[in-house]
């Protein structure tokens, strides 16, 4: 299976595996249409992930929502790799229809030209999102493994940000959430991205073509982009950085999340990609430890060398999980993944890429004015 299609293959995750999968001898062809959110106003002079693709691969611009593009897309390939969605947590909050029209809608007019067309398509590799998870697992002294439900928004209001037993309002202590576990996103982004694993589980198994799902915790790593203020928070930090804007961390900076190097992702989705045993299966991504938010700031700072300061404003935003880390004992067990790249090395290398590029124009400010105005910044 040597012609592979990725969607979305222009973002950060898609370039990096375009460029690994062209190393080990594949042929790769590109559908994306170059969003201004991520690749800026003038993507051919403005975008390095696109400039690492460009005139490599086989490239088309378009949309995973227009049916001409998809069918052209899909013509003589044998595998998809689909990555094309929209990201920020926050912003699917209210861009509701975006993200549904996107994300369940592309996943569904794709399957629909693969389940009505004649292809060649034999496998199908489906990016998905911890975000589906919600607050995931926990264990509660009194109900063993539970899994809570969103936080309220009066516990948050009083400085309350951590996530209670739902049987007896306990305390509960983090655990790695497992692939079994229950299912209860917690903003639009994240129910978007179980429908999308719903659908092509469905379909893939009745149109007999094996998908394989993984889903991704933070990724992060040199490329990723600057321009996007609603999702990403290394580059997110990082644009504050360099415009020697204060870092505003929301709540009280313990929030914390499984930082997974771009490197190691692009090595798990080719071994799902290579590997039958991960047919009709789906599978954790992430680094096995979570880092917080204060100490994502503080590494930031010191690996710039600058004088910031770090506010915590006790504010959050509606959609938002505390905490979240990967078990990977499935995807270690059937896959041989392990991930290579520690935190403080991979910030690191971040760092290094970030300090050698010219930064950006931080907009952050602009999307929390946006949440602002939905009331859905606290």
């Amino acid at each position: 299976m040597k012609n592979i299609l990725i969607t979305g293959g222009a973002g950060f995750i898609g370039s990096n595996l375009a460029l690994k999968l062209l190393s080990k001898g594949y042929n790769v062809r590109v559908l994306d249409n170059l969003s201004h959110q991520i690749h800026g106003v003038d993507p051919d002079n403005t975008s390095p992930l696109y400039a690492t693709i460009k005139d490599k691969v086989d490239f088309i611009l378009g949309n995973i929502t227009t049916e001409n593009d998809v069918k052209k897309a899909i013509k003589n390939q044998d595998t998809v790799i689909h990555l094309a969605a929209e990201t920020g947590t926050g912003q699917s909050m209210y861009e509701i229809k975006k993200y549904c029209d996107i994300n369940i809608g592309g996943t569904a007019l794709l399957l629909d030209v693969l389940t009505n067309q004649k292809h060649q398509v034999k496998k199908i590799i489906v990016a998905s999102s911890r975000a589906i998870y919600g607050e995931g697992k926990y264990k509660c002294s009194i109900h063993g493994e539970v899994y809570p439900d969103a936080r309220i928004d009066e516990n948050m209001q009083n400085g309350d940000y951590e996530c209670r037993c739902p049987l007896c309002n306990n305390s509960v202590q983090l655990m790695p959430t497992s692939e079994d576990s229950i299912l209860h996103p917690t903003s639009v982004y994240g129910i978007t991205k179980l429908s999308q694993e719903q659908l092509f589980l469905t379909v893939g198994k009745s149109i007999n073509i094996p998908i394989v799902v993984f889903r991704y915790q933070n990724v992060y790593g040199p490329g990723q982009s600057l321009y996007n203020p609603y999702t990403g928070i290394l580059s997110i930090f990082s644009t504050k950085i360099k415009n020697n804007n204060n870092i505003n961390i929301f709540e009280d900076g313990k929030e914390s999340r499984d930082f997974v190097y771009i490197n190691d992702v692009v090595d798990a989705t080719i071994l799902g990609l290579e590997n039958n045993a991960a047919n009709y299966d789906v599978f954790n991504v992430g680094s096995d430890k979570p880092i917080d938010v204060i100490t994502v700031a503080e590494t930031l700072k010191k690996q710039y060398n600058c004088c910031n300061k770090s506010i915590i404003t006790g504010n959050y935003r509606i959609g938002d999980i505390r905490h979240n880390y990967a078990d990977l004992k499935k995807i270690k067990q059937i896959l041989g993944y392990k991930p290579k790249i520690s935190f403080n090395i991979g910030i690191k290398k971040y760092c290094d890429w970030v300090s050698n590029i010219d930064v950006s124009i931080d907009n952050y400010q602009k999307s929390i004015n946006e949440l602002k105005a939905k009331g859905l910044y606290r």
